[in-house]
């Protein structure tokens, strides 16, 4: 196994047991999936983060949609819209998939997130979209998660949970964070008449302020 393979399964199986470390997700119902040159690599079904190691992560070819993987252990039962992100975003390096409260009963009541905050300008436009429901690890659940998150680094999906991307495992957990976070602040605005929402002249002004933004390093880099 390369060293840049090796580095980038302990980096996702830390993003696992970050999850669960800071409730963005509870037990094994969250999956996390990372590009590796022209394979997938993806969290295995109802493993415990805390018992995961490198060689665990299953690993899916990127040019093969039947979903043939390598490995010990099978991939998450969601491998599917993990893989349809990651095959045909060029922008997506990672994929978060969480059950968060906050998301999760927005999701439930099958909300999308609107332009509340300026933050939901993180998401590529003025809302976050709720897709359809479909039965989990189904092709017709990818299909509607895709065409939800179209133009856009995160959707809701109906009585289930969320999916963040990023150009990195870094940035699509930062994405993940920020998405339950909003979804937390708008359920809360909800109790006491609603929010007011911003203008798309509003989020544009914000996207356009996010173009010299981004995540840094201990040293101050600035990271994708």
């Amino acid at each position: 196994m390369k060293k840049a393979e090796l580095a980038l399964r302990q980096e996702l199986i830390a993003c696992c047991q970050e999850m669960n470390t800071n409730g963005l997700n509870q037990g094994t119902s969250g999956n996390i999936s990372a590009r590796f040159e022209d394979r997938m690599l993806i969290s295995p079904s109802a493993t415990p983060y805390d018992q995961m190691e490198p060689e665990m992560i299953a690993s899916v070819d990127l040019n093969d949609a039947s979903g043939a993987w390598e490995g010990p252990l099978k991939p998450s039962t969601e491998w599917r819209f993990h893989h349809a992100l990651l095959r045909e975003r060029k922008d997506a390096e990672a994929v978060v998939h969480a059950h968060p409260t906050y998301c999760t009963t927005l999701a439930m009541a099958r909300k999308e997130i609107p332009s509340c905050h300026y933050m939901i300008a993180a998401f590529g436009s003025t809302n976050v979209r709720c897709a359809g429901y479909a039965t989990f690890g189904t092709e017709e659940l990818s299909k509607l998660a895709i065409e939800a998150i179209e133009d856009r680094t995160a959707c809701l999906l109906a009585n289930h949970g969320m999916i963040a991307v990023g150009e990195s495992l870094a940035k699509a957990m930062w994405r993940a964070v920020e998405l339950e976070t909003i979804a937390r602040q708008y359920y809360l605005s909800l109790q006491i008449g609603g929010p007011v929402l911003l203008s798309e002249a509003d989020i544009a002004d914000t996207m356009n302020s996010f173009s010299g933004y981004g995540l840094q390093d201990a040293k101050g880099k600035k990271k994708s």
